[in-house]
């Protein structure tokens, strides 16, 4: 049965989490401004967990130095329109939290109710669906803020197939025997393909930002960029069409990250990669990696030039069997979930590394 729970925190921080059983949906909420960013950050971490026979999922989200929490998350482990098939997703808002709280609780349902989803034509639905969403956004009277809007990454799995879909520059990458395998592409405008389009709908680009405003060139929302009634949605300046990509399961994938670009701006994908499967395999649990991960993100105050400094969500998906505890590593006992020191002791690690380079494929440097 469904619960929506309101919980106050510090700070006068309001968090909003929609729970069912095996699906929760979070988004957040807001300390003394100083300029666009806090005095200090907001460093409280939401964070859950849910797991099936297939998937041990943890999440957790972070305002930081921003001035209040705009990101949404979404982890179903079997759909209700479709059950067996698994969605997770990540919506990284501006101008505002609307947008993306509104998609990541019906971006789903629009999805599985397009005709070609129940033609066996996933990523087809997938396309047509973050359309419809956004033109379902734009008839509701609460979300015509004309600037506001958010990006989009969604994995959805389904008879072993992944497609991951997104608008904007959140991200999804998985480990697949230690590697990295990319599964979305960031949308910026300055990409010659991205050009294109925003040039031929009547915009420019200035300053890597779409007519000097917007740092990414897809969007939800955003309308202010798609008001060229003779272009198609595919053509406007900023679009919600997203891109897609499909791959076949097996298993050597251990596991699915996807984060907004506040991890992105300061770990590359293998950093990423390594940092968490480091841990994993440590026998922490995939809630406290993701916590670890945003604080090794956080920046220590915002002199750095934004990096380190924006809101910050991240999910972490394993997948069945991983992982594959090593009992030597087991040993070395690392803290499973005691995030207040947010690094292993280089010792630690080095251990850790040693042993599962022995068995797995060169890790990189943490």
């Amino acid at each position: 049965m469904a619960a929506y729970v309101i919980e106050t925190r510090a700070h006068s921080a309001v968090r909003l989490s929609l729970v069912i059983s095996g699906y929760s949906v979070d988004t957040g909420g807001s300390k003394q401004v100083m300029g666009q960013t806090l005095s200090e950050p907001v460093t409280e971490k939401q964070s859950s967990t849910c797991q099936d026979s297939r998937y041990l999922v943890g999440s957790s989200c972070m305002q930081g130095w921003r001035v209040s929490m705009d990101d949404s998350h979404t982890h179903i482990l079997s759909l209700p329109e479709d059950p067996g098939t698994a969605y997770f997703a990540v919506y990284d808002g501006h101008g505002g939290s609307n947008i993306a709280e509104y998609a990541g609780k019906h971006l789903h349902k629009f999805v599985t109710a397009r005709p070609e989803y129940h033609l066996g034509n996933i990523e087809e639905a997938l396309k047509q669906g973050f359309l419809d969403l956004d033109q379902a956004m734009l008839e509701e009277d609460m979300l015509q803020t004309k600037v506001a809007g958010s990006t989009a990454v969604v994995v959805l799995v389904k008879d072993n197939t992944l497609y991951c879909a997104n608008v904007g520059d959140s991200r999804a990458i998985a480990s697949v025997r230690g590697a990295v395998e990319v599964l979305s592409y960031d949308h910026k405008p300055n990409n010659e393909e991205e050009l294109r389009r925003i040039t031929a709908g009547g915009g420019w680009v200035q300053l890597n930002r779409v007519n000097g405003n917007l740092a990414l060139s897809r969007a939800l929302g955003d309308y202010v960029f798609k008001r060229n009634y003779r272009l198609s949605p595919q053509e406007q300046i900023v679009t919600a069409f997203p891109d897609v990509q499909v791959r076949q399961l097996n298993d050597d994938w251990e596991f699915i990250v996807i984060a907004c670009d506040g991890i992105w701006e300061v770990l590359s994908n293998e950093e990423v990669i390594s940092f968490c499967r480091v841990r994993l395999l440590s026998g922490w649990e995939p809630a406290a990696v993701c916590e670890a991960l945003m604080q090794r993100c956080l920046a220590p105050n915002c002199a750095t030039g934004g990096l380190g400094c924006d809101n910050m969500t991240v999910l972490l998906i394993c997948l069945a069997p991983f992982p594959r505890l090593d009992p030597a590593v087991i040993c070395i006992q690392v803290p499973r979930s005691d995030t207040s020191k947010q690094v292993l002791d280089n010792d630690t690690v080095a251990a850790v590394l040693l042993t599962l380079n022995s068995a797995h494929p060169v890790l990189h440097k943490l």
